[in-house]
């Protein structure tokens, strides 16, 4: 049945896909937007391809081992709608702390990286997936099945929030009102993809935001006169954008860090479990560093903000915040790229 229902899933959300897809590169093309690159999307879709393969393997081990802890379950549901609202609320409550290790955790954020490398930020970047990520994902989803819930269910509302997640991806679609308050949107997740140091690793819900508001991850998408527009892509982006330096290229990054001569056994354990950005010799890129920087760069230099004529005047020079990128204020950046 579970099958059935996920059979049934995919032939009402392929064409969806395909609509809205279609639509967004129409507004695309007409508004001279460019929110489309002919090389990015296929990447996208190979990349989904790759992910969906992983899964469909893993699918009968992970369906086994959440039948294994069902068996063990301490609750008893009816299949009411409160059984379903209550499955809803855990398995995107689950998946936040699945994609918050993501981003807090190198080894994790070594699978989950190339989800954010596109510099683009439309629907098909939604199906850009982490491709090993199928074979750990199910573990998240123990407890619950331990309180109660059928594991072919789980999966099948887990399917379900995947779908909401990939129509979070674009740009054509602004603020939706008290909307806002309760699901993620496609303004908080632009917020997620950028690359701004204050919006580095905040809003990981899939469906509810309120996750990000009770632990301390939220971060509102703010207007182009608090703060400079978004960034897509990475801190760091890889060499090149083949498809295999895509997947890999934070692996390899991790095998080089732990050859650095003389760091001990702790730093190479850090280098592998610790926060990305982390480094031995201090010279921290961490999403908490980077922030911190700028906040003392505005706090120190706040004086220039909103102020061109001493911008032009000073002959201050900003500190590199990541990847030989000047660590501007935000105001300054507005107008730097205005001028």
């Amino acid at each position: 049945m579970g099958t059935l229902h996920q059979q049934l899933l995919v032939l009402i959300s392929t064409p969806l896909y395909a609509f809205i897809i279609g639509a967004e590169i129409l507004l695309s093309n007409v508004h001279h937007t460019h929110s489309y690159s002919r090389r990015d999307t296929i990447q996208n879709f190979c990349l989904s391809i790759f992910s969906g393969a992983v899964d469909l393997l893993m699918r009968g081990v992970s369906f086994a081992i959440l039948a294994f802890f069902f068996h063990y379950s301490f609750l008893t549901w009816g299949h009411s709608f409160f059984y379903w609202l209550a499955l809803l609320l855990l398995v995107d409550m689950m998946h936040y702390w699945l994609h918050r290790l993501s981003h807090s955790c190198r080894l994790f954020w070594a699978v989950h990286v190339n989800h954010h490398s596109s510099t683009h930020f439309n629907f098909t970047v939604g199906f850009r997936a982490g491709v090993l990520e199928p074979l750990y994902r199910f573990a998240f989803f123990i407890p619950v099945a331990l309180c109660g819930f059928q594991p072919v269910d789980i999966l099948l509302v887990y399917s379900c929030t995947e779908i909401w997640a990939i129509l979070t991806h674009t740009e054509k679609i602004r603020k939706l009102g008290w909307l806002e308050y309760v699901l993620v949107t496609p303004s908080h997740h632009r917020v997620h993809h950028a690359s701004n140091e204050k919006y580095l690793d905040r809003n990981m819900g899939s469906i509810f935001i309120f996750w990000d508001r009770l632990f301390g991850t939220f971060q509102e998408e703010l207007p182009a006169s608090q703060y400079e527009p978004i960034r897509y892509g990475l801190t760091t982006p890889p060499q090149n954008d083949s498809l295999p330096v895509i997947i890999f290229h934070e692996w390899a990054a991790i095998r080089k860090d732990l050859q650095h001569p003389g760091i001990t056994w702790k730093q190479k354990l850090l280098y592998v479990l610790g926060p990305p950005g982390w480094r031995h010799d201090g010279k921290k890129t961490t999403s908490t560093a980077l922030r911190g920087r700028q906040q003392v760069y505005r706090a120190v230099h706040g004086h220039l903000i909103n102020n061109p004529q001493r911008i032009k005047e000073s002959k201050h020079v900003a500190p590199a915040c990541f990847n030989g990128a000047p660590c501007y204020p935000a105001a300054y950046t507005i107008r730097r790229m205005r001028h």
